[in-house]
């Protein structure tokens, strides 16, 4: 069993999907900033296309979305991405290759299937695509035959479906509903199309949840042939995410029941013959994520863990964020300012922050631990985070070499509390994040 030592997990921290966090987020970022840092890259581009809809809203949901319930506020704001696309890819040298491109919300198929083929179209027309691997984010509950067409004609391979628990009682408990006959249809229709990387989320720590109940999604989830998983702790923060406040705080598990959940689930998935790839995520042999984390190519971004190595990341729609070597920088979050701003022919940049040499650095430590569980340290940093990382490697679960940091089997779920010990930003900081595990 993995050693439980509460203490060490008591400090909320940040998930480390970029570095700096988006908690060092602030104002002082211009759209010429940007429009520099797009002048400048070169190579291999990601994109990350955000759609803020849904059909109907989750009460766990922590992400940027609201109903797709007025087709006209629907329309005004692809109008808006489409514009936000062309003043972004005339700015974009030619030279530079699109070679990801993925599709996230919200759902993006609370959209119209011949709306989501006219955006794709777009960013055709004004980016260069060079046969790119095509991701797509859904919602089962509406997932129909007319999105199989769209995602086979577009040439989608990877796809992820929000499952979050199989148990009915559960899905009342945080507002999302879906029959299991709604997931075996998507599978299927999925599969049929093209989709070849089939990712589940899944959640722990949710309100009334026992093991019992996690051990049958996590069956189910194996049966049903998932490629990837990833297995999220429920976040329970509704002084940020007022929409969970529908959800009932008494019926949580405790921290003690979510370290046994996420050990619970890691063990499981092992046992099933899939590749532990990173501390939360998990992939059949075969998958691209597997072979990436096997091979020492893993890296973390805004979307979790990925394969994705392009040292740019363009995020377009209302609270995209598009990650530079030295740039990070988030568009502006409420859909009806943003629309505003690009009607205005103004870049919708909200916030963002400069990432200094030291920044960079620190970054590279902390994605290496996350994602291999080692990282080379130099001295100086050593010597000023070792208060901090010594009772984790007075407990075993941290081995400091010659120069080097090593997280064994035993200190895995102590991952990103281990990690935020290199984040100077964490000292004294107001933020409030999410539990350890």
């Amino acid at each position: 069993m993995w050693p439980y030592f509460p203490e060490l997990l008591a400090k909320p921290v940040p998930r480390y999907t970029s570095f700096p966090t988006a908690a060092e987020f602030a104002d002082g970022v211009c759209p010429s900033d940007v429009f520099a840092a797009l002048e400048q890259a070169r190579g291999e581009i990601s994109l990350y296309v955000h759609i803020p809809f849904c059909e109907s809203i989750c009460w766990y949901c922590g992400c940027n979305t609201g109903a797709a319930n007025r087709r006209q506020r629907l329309a005004s704001y692809l109008d808006s991405l489409y514009h936000e696309i062309v003043m972004i890819g005339s700015r974009l040298p030619r030279s530079a290759s699109i070679r990801h491109v993925a599709f996230g919300g919200g759902s993006p198929n609370a959209i119209a299937p011949t709306d989501f083929v006219r955006l794709m179209d777009t960013l055709t027309l004004h980016f260069r695509l060079t046969d790119p691997v095509i991701s797509i984010e859904l919602d089962p509950r509406t997932l129909n035959e007319s999105w199989g067409a769209v995602m086979g004609g577009i040439g989608a391979t990877r796809a992820s479906l929000g499952v979050q628990t199989f148990a009915p009682h559960l899905q009342a408990a945080i507002g999302r509903e879906q029959p299991m006959k709604d997931i075996a249809r998507s599978v299927a229709l999925l599969r049929k199309v093209g989709i070849a990387s089939l990712n589940f989320d899944l959640m722990y720590g949710l309100p009334g949840q026992i093991m019992d109940d996690l051990v049958h999604t996590i069956e189910t989830t194996v049966a049903m042939g998932a490629d990837r998983v990833a297995l999220f702790g429920y976040a329970h923060v509704p002084h940020l995410i007022p929409r969970q406040r529908r959800i009932d705080a008494s019926a949580l598990p405790g921290q003690y029941e979510r370290f046994r959940m996420a050990e619970r689930g890691y063990r499981m998935f092992v046992d099933q013959g899939y590749q532990p790839v990173g501390f939360d995520h998990f992939a059949l042999p075969g998958d691209a994520l597997a072979q990436a984390s096997l091979s020492g190519r893993l890296h973390r971004n805004f979307q979790g863990f990925t394969d994705d190595d392009a040292p740019v990341t363009i995020g377009l729609g209302a609270s995209a964020i598009s990650s530079f070597p030295q740039l990070i920088v988030q568009n502006e979050k409420n859909s009806g300012r943003y629309r505003m701003m690009l009607s205005q022919d103004q870049l919708p940049v909200s916030k963002g922050v400069f990432r200094l040499a030291g920044d960079r650095l620190r970054g590279r430590i902390i994605e290496r631990l996350l994602c291999h569980g080692q990282a080379r340290v130099d001295r100086a940093i050593l010597t000023e985070v070792y208060p901090g990382i010594a009772p984790f490697i007075e407990k075993g679960l941290l081995v400091a070499e010659e120069g080097k940091l090593v997280i064994p089997p035993a200190g895995l779920a102590y991952a990103r509390a281990i990690a935020s010990q290199f984040d100077p930003y964490r000292a004294g900081s107001p933020s409030r994040f999410s539990s350890a595990v």
